[in-house]
Parts: C-alpha cells; structure tokens; sequence
C-alpha cells in the first residue's frame, strides 16, 4: 500500500498552478504515494457563497482545521516550495507536519536562493525537513524517486 501524502503548496490560488498540480504534479505522485490534495477540499462556488452569506472567516478556519487534520491523517507530506519567498501556508504545514513526526519532502526547482547566505532556503525549513527524516530536491524527477525509494 502506498504511503498517504498530503501535498502542501500555493498552487491552487492561481490558474497555472492549478494546471501544474492536476496535471503534472499530482499525477506524478501518484505513481509512489497516495496524493492528498488540500485544494480539492474547497470549491469557489463554495467561497463564493460563504462570501455572500458573510462566513469567509468561518469558511477559512474550518478549511485551516481540515488541513491539519489532513495533515495528521497523513504518513508524510511533500512541499512544493518554489518563489523568491517561500509562500507561508505551505512553510507553515511543513513546520506542523515536521512537529508531529512526519517526514517531510520538498521540491525547491527555482535557481534563485531563498534564505540565509548558503541555504537554498530559509535555514528553518531547511532544518525541519532534514530533521524530519526528508529530503530536499530540485527536480519532480528527483522527488518521485526519493519517495519510491521511501516507498519501497
């Protein structure tokens, strides 16, 4: 049985990023873990009513509750954390994943440093997924095979 994965990034706020995710990411995953997609848990039209009926914020700690439960739910996560600024909700579930012993995998493919002088990112990330037990990569490539060989 494959590993459940809850798959933390910002893509979902975006058009591209949506498209990234569905196809190229998740189904890459697919092939090693069980891909848990937070994104998948709320629709627009479903923020669109909450915003008409007045309850965004109600909506948004429901939705911040559910992901943590994913989260726990979940055997490890994996972090797309890409930017010139890594996005903090995705820093944030890697920080919270990390604490509760799950390894945690990141995908880090921008060229651009992020961080302390010498740390592809911030040092903090860097230290909660090594700590984890997890890995950083620079290629999709290059994670789907750290999670096959975990997997395996």
């Amino acid at each position: 049985m494959k590993p459940r994965a809850y798959v933390a990034s910002p893509l979902g706020f975006t058009e591209s990023g949506r498209h990234y995710l569905v196809h190229v990411l998740l189904p890459a995953l697919a092939d090693v873990v069980d891909p848990v997609d937070p994104w998948s848990f709320t629709s627009a039209p479903a923020v669109a009513a909450a915003e008409r009926a007045g309850r965004l914020r109600e909506l948004w700690r429901e939705t911040g509750a559910r992901n943590a439960r994913a989260i726990r739910e979940a055997d490890l996560l994996v972090a797309l954390l890409d930017g010139q600024e890594i996005d903090s909700g995705t820093a944030a579930e890697v920080g919270y994943a990390a604490a509760l012993g799950r390894p945690c995998f990141a995908l880090r493919s921008d060229l651009r440093q992020s961080g302390e002088t010498g740390m592809v990112m911030n040092l903090q990330l860097v230290a909660f997924i090594e700590e984890s037990g997890g890995a950083i990569t620079a290629s999709l490539e290059e994670l789907v095979t750290q999670l096959g060989e975990r997997s395996a």
